[in-house]
């Protein structure tokens, strides 16, 4: 298949790095507070704290990480972040007390916040055209495909070893972060991306007055809030709402995950070849959201007492979410890419990942409320959300560039092409 193959010397080392760093990501993500007990011996309570102030004090990475990236490049600032989070998780087992803990959970928290846009330029250095929407979906399905595994490796490890099964996924994920860094020196230094530093200017000034990008971003932003729901809201929403047993709810993540590693990158080749502009791609996937989230609402008003149905039409409205973010997420990611400045492109990205970054950050909270006073509420607004996202999305359309907007160049209409200016 063209869409699989290599567009550039180094693009299988590339890839490989994403697939290892995810696969040693799933081994603590799934496991995330009991991880870290384990691993550091503090208390609970502590460990709880100390996560969601560093996760918070960590934002300000993505700012700083951006303007590192428009002046090193983004090879050199992905080897860094790669170093920074193996060194953390290799002294985890050492932070027997808090103020160590919290230096280290703040150093790798930066590090997490800050390496995706890193990425994101790092893809825009090396790919240009549906070269960028092909690596969008491959590296979105070997993450996803990497952090099933990885979780499957930490289950492994901990039925085998116990307790001790997590300082042995702590040193594997600090190696898999070192594996991914020797991987990503195999690729190549873009001379583009030399050229682009050298001419950078107006650094953040420049994108608060960038209002086409500005509202990419807030478009993005309402839809993250619905791509939070599957790990924040539905648990909550399944089992207080629904009633549904606690250990039947992992099944829907185990639909989401293997759908998206399998079908990823053909769903992303569809679409890419069904539409012809990446906004309009993205817009419906805001409206698939919509319609995932409305058949939740309608679930949540019938609430059948038969536990089958309930579960059948729960992954049902999963598998239509699922559906969404594979059509959504490439071509968004793409369009942020190819909208932002060259000379300024990480900056730009880390503007966009941002918004990430404040939904992950807001919805738990948010959900936990709106789940109180009524299950079907946190439904009703990222179905708002979606339905205003997809409509600022359609309205970029008109203020992007063409390169950005469409998947290949537009071709001249012969009115344009006959049109010769008078002698």
């Amino acid at each position: 298949m063209s869409f699989l193959r290599p567009s550039f010397k180094g693009e299988r080392a590339l890839v490989a790095g994403i697939a290892i760093d995810a696969t040693g990501s799933g081994m603590y993500v799934p496991f995330n507070l009991i991880f870290f007990m384990h691993v550091t011996g503090l208390p609970l309570s502590s460990i709880g704290l100390v996560l969601t102030v560093t996760s918070l004090i960590a934002m300000a990475a993505l700012p700083l990480g951006g303007a590192a990236v428009d002046r090193f490049g983004a090879l050199k600032v992905m080897i860094f972040l790669y170093l920074v989070r193996a060194l953390g998780f290799a002294c985890y087992p050492l932070a027997h007390n808090l103020p160590v803990f919290a230096v280290l959970a703040l150093i790798t928290a930066a590090g997490t916040r800050a390496a995706p846009s890193t990425l994101q330029a790092r893809f825009a250095e090396l790919l240009g055209g549906t070269d960028r929407d092909r690596m969008q979906a491959l590296s979105r399905s070997l993450g996803n495909a990497g952090l099933g595994a990885g979780t499957l490796i930490a289950s492994l490890l901990l039925g085998v070893a116990g307790n001790t099964g997590y300082l042995a996924a702590a040193w594997l994920n600090a190696g898999s972060f070192v594996v991914a860094a020797v991987l990503a020196t195999r690729t190549p230094v873009s001379p583009l991306a030399e050229r682009n530093r050298a001419s950078r200017k107006g650094g953040y000034r420049l994108l608060a007055k960038d209002r086409p990008f500005l509202t990419l971003t807030l478009s993005n932003l309402l839809l993250a809030i619905g791509y939070t729901s599957l790990t924040v809201l539905l648990p909550l929403y399944a089992v207080g709402w629904l009633h549904v047993p606690q250990g039947m709810i992992g099944s829907a993540f185990v639909v989401n995950t293997t759908i998206c590693a399998f079908l990823g990158v053909p769903i992303a080749a569809l679409a890419r070849r069904r539409f012809r502009t990446r906004t309009r791609t993205g817009v419906v996937g805001a409206a698939m959201f919509a319609v995932a989230f409305v058949g939740q609402i309608v679930l949540g008003t019938v609430r059948p007492h038969n536990t089958a149905v309930v579960m059948a039409a729960l992954i049902a409205c999963v598998v239509v979410a699922t559906f969404a973010e594979l059509v959504h997420s490439p071509a968004s990611g793409t369009l942020a890419q190819a909208a932002a400045p060259a000379e300024l492109r990480g900056r730009y990205l880390a503007a966009y990942q941002s918004s990430w970054a404040l939904a992950y950050a807001l919805t738990p909270s948010l959900f936990t409320v709106l789940v109180g006073m009524d299950g079907r509420l946190p439904w009703l607004v990222i179905t708002v959300t979606a339905v205003l996202g997809g409509a600022l999305l359609w309205i970029t359309e008109r203020s992007l560039s063409a390169d950005a907007v469409h998947y290949e160049p537009p071709v001249p209409t012969a009115d344009a092409s006959a049109a010769v200016p008078a002698g």
